[in-house]
């Protein structure tokens, strides 16, 4: 325990007012809404560099946000926790309870461009997920930031330096595995951001996508392996949730870097 940092923040912006009326704003929330509102901004200056229609703007948003908070509720939901909500199926939609899975965002947000690109822009979905995997990893980096502000998604016991003490959950030195994911996510961003802007990858369907699956969900299986196991039946997988999920998704982003660099190779 000696050298450990102790965190002990308090999630609610002014705890006093979640004291007198049951209801406070949290940082994870502002963490949160700080990637869409900084996303937007990125997003619109893709969508001037590329000529495309300004007024796309306000659905693009709308569709993103859904995909992302309906995906990643239900996939907590189905993923995790689907042998409590079967019994309480009206709580399913109460997000503010918590329970929110970044697999089902992903699912989400590609269903949600699927949509967008049919029924708004008429283009390619693959040509918007190239530019929309860009804003969705800086996004990563801000709401694991605000899983640490919340004390959860916890690591394993440590003894490394730089361990955390979680006072809210108990004082044993832990993995800050919500730090490990929001740095690499930051990383990703700055790479995606830079061979959109500085190599024209956003010119080569697909590449930009797949290298976000690639990256993000390859490191997600990394990461797990000092990550607790968020509910109990993962003790009886032989990877854990999070990870039998990355498999596949990472898959999927080979193949969509394979098939970019064939057809501009």
């Amino acid at each position: 325990m000696i050298g450990a940092i102790v965190w002990d923040f308090t999630p609610e912006i002014i705890p006093a007012l979640g004291e007198s009326i049951g209801f406070s704003p949290r940082w994870y929330g502002v963490l949160f809404a700080l990637g869409f509102v900084i996303g937007y901004q990125l997003m619109q200056k893709m969508l001037a560099n590329d000529k495309k229609p300004d007024s796309w703007m306000d659905s693009l948003l709308l569709y993103t946000m859904l995909g992302t908070i309906l995906g990643a509720r239900l996939g907590h939901v189905f993923f995790y926790d689907w042998a409590y909500y079967s019994k309480h199926m009206g709580e399913i939609f109460m997000v503010w309870k918590g329970g929110l899975a970044s697999h089902g965002a992903a699912i989400g947000i590609i269903t949600a461009m699927f949509i967008w690109s049919r029924k708004v822009s008429k283009t390619s979905m693959w040509w918007i997920l190239d530019r929309v995997v860009v804003t969705v990893a800086l996004a990563g980096c801000f709401i694991r930031l605000g899983n640490f502000f919340n004390s959860e998604i916890i690591g394993k016991a440590t003894d490394l330096p730089w361990a955390v003490i979680f006072k809210r959950v108990d004082m044993i030195p832990r993995h800050p595995s919500q730090i490990y994911e929001s740095i690499a996510y930051l990383l990703i961003f700055f790479f995606l951001y830079n061979s959109y802007w500085k190599r024209n990858k956003g010119e080569q369907e697909g590449y930009l996508f797949g290298m976000f699956l690639i990256l993000v969900f390859g490191f997600r299986f990394i990461v797990e392996f000092s990550k607790e196991v968020q509910v109990a039946f993962e003790n009886t997988l032989p990877l854990n949730m999070g990870q039998l999920l990355s498999i596949p998704l990472v898959l999927t982003g080979v193949f969509f870097v394979m098939r970019s660099q064939k057809k501009h190779g």
